[in-house]
């Protein structure tokens, strides 16, 4: 039995009043809009639990969900579709079991247990939206940067993308138009960059659990463990790192490092909170309800919400960014210095916001500088990172860059080699010397 549209009859029954169009609104399009439109989800955890649920309680019918995560015992408390029994199993795959067992059976909800990244181009082209409700900066951008790559100088191909996030008590939705509106990529540069702390406070006068977990994390395992690498969803590892932690905190008399503590520190994990995701996922699912439908324009482009004290939203637009290697121009320009080997460049394009690369391969049109796979290449070219990078690539000279969190290559020209020929010291090297 269909499941009846009865519930939101009344959103459908007249365009919204801010509609620019009233007069080419069709109700009975809008109806038949939401019974066929492919829609697909990406993410299966905290947000897309909320939303794939309010897109098939509005009515959505075909939905595709991919998550690459299985049921984790921690995910209980706040992804409300999943219980003790589907442990271990795929998240997409329960989730589709249970929407279309608790709201319709007759629902066409696919689900696709893989990375994204696994999955085609054509894939992709199917679909009328895309929703993201990820916690994962390099799915962000690698789904962003594939939709845009659809568009043509015609606007065919565009593929609307409702990108929902949520940190704590704070959150925030957007609506992506690929290459009309800024893309996620042109606004790299807002994300709050990691907590750290001073190495001499965690390594002489440490005060909170915290310091005491990343003495352990960067300094003690390393120490203890030289040549293997933590690994943070190992349990071993991470019980190993915490009785490290406990160690450091009964040496100077800190309480209260836990476990949890410890693995939210590692994984820089922030807690989620279940009415924060509830609410970002409200927010994106009527997104998408009205691009669908067309009853209201959707939201110019980004709206933030914060819980903390009170409850505060804000909208506004976001501007595109002009050199956005993956809406802009496509040419990254920065200033090097005149000392840097090719491995400085390379670590500027993983901490730089203008980056925020992975593992990134460089070449120009005359060689491979570095390339990070397959392996054979990797090891022809690691030589040249210790190399100058002035000696391999002149002013004005473009650099391909590419990296597994774009699927596309970036262009990036070095304008001009500042400074002097010699590294400068640090201060430590300059205290030993």
């Amino acid at each position: 039995m269909v499941r009846s549209l009865a519930s939101i009859e009344p959103l459908l029954a007249a365009p919204g009043p801010y509609n620019e169009v009233p007069n080419e609104y069709s109700a009975k399009d809008a109806k038949v809009a939401l019974n066929s439109t492919r829609i697909l989800l990406i993410g299966a955890g905290g947000l897309g639990c909320e939303i794939i649920k309010n897109l098939a309680l509005t009515g959505c019918r075909k939905i595709d969900v991919i998550d690459m995560d299985t049921v984790d015992v921690t995910n209980l408390n706040r992804q409300f579709l999943f219980r003790e029994k589907d442990i271990g199993k795929p998240k997409a795959v329960v989730a589709a079991e249970k929407i279309k067992a608790r709201v319709d059976p007759l629902l066409e909800i696919t689900p696709h247990f893989c990375r994204i990244q696994d999955l085609s181009a054509d894939f992709y082209r199917q679909f009328a939206v895309v929703v993201c409700g990820l916690d994962d900066i390099e799915a962000r951008r690698w789904i962003n940067a594939m939709l845009v790559g659809f568009v043509d100088e015609n606007l065919n191909g565009l593929i609307p993308m409702v990108d929902g996030g949520s940190e704590g008590f704070r959150g925030q939705a957007r609506v992506i138009l690929p290459t009309l509106t800024s893309c996620y990529e042109c606004s790299l540069d807002m994300l709050s960059a990691k907590t750290t702390y001073p190495v001499c406070t965690i390594a002489n006068t440490p005060r909170l659990p915290e310091h005491c977990i990343e003495w352990a994390s960067q300094l003690e395992w390393p120490r203890r463990f030289p040549g293997r690498k933590f690994d943070a969803d190992s349990s071993e590892d991470v019980d190993q790192m915490y009785a490290i932690s406990l160690e450091r905190a009964a040496e100077f008399g800190i309480e209260n490092v836990t476990r949890s503590l410890t693995l939210g520190v590692v994984k820089n994990i922030i807690p989620a909170i279940a009415s924060t995701n509830a609410i970002i996922a409200a927010a994106c699912s009527n997104e998408v309800f009205k691009l669908i439908t067309s009853s209201n324009p959707v939201l110019d482009n980004y709206m933030m919400y914060s819980g903390d004290d009170s409850i505060f939203t804000y909208t506004y637009s976001h501007s595109k960014k002009p050199t956005c290697p993956v809406c802009g121009t496509g040419v990254k320009h920065v200033r090097a210095k005149k000392w840097w080997r090719v491995s400085h460049f390379m670590d500027m394009l993983r901490t730089s916001h203008e980056f925020m690369l992975k593992d990134p391969s460089i070449a120009t049109a005359a060689m491979n500088i570095y390339m990070a796979r397959p392996v054979h290449l990797q090891q022809l070219t690691r030589p040249n990172l210790a190399e100058k990078l002035a000696k391999l690539v002149g002013v004005g000279e473009e650099i391909l860059v590419s990296d597994l969190r774009l699927p596309i290559s970036m262009r990036v020209v070095i304008d001009d080699f500042e400074g002097g020929e010699t590294e400068p010291q640090d201060i430590s090297s300059l205290l030993n010397s």
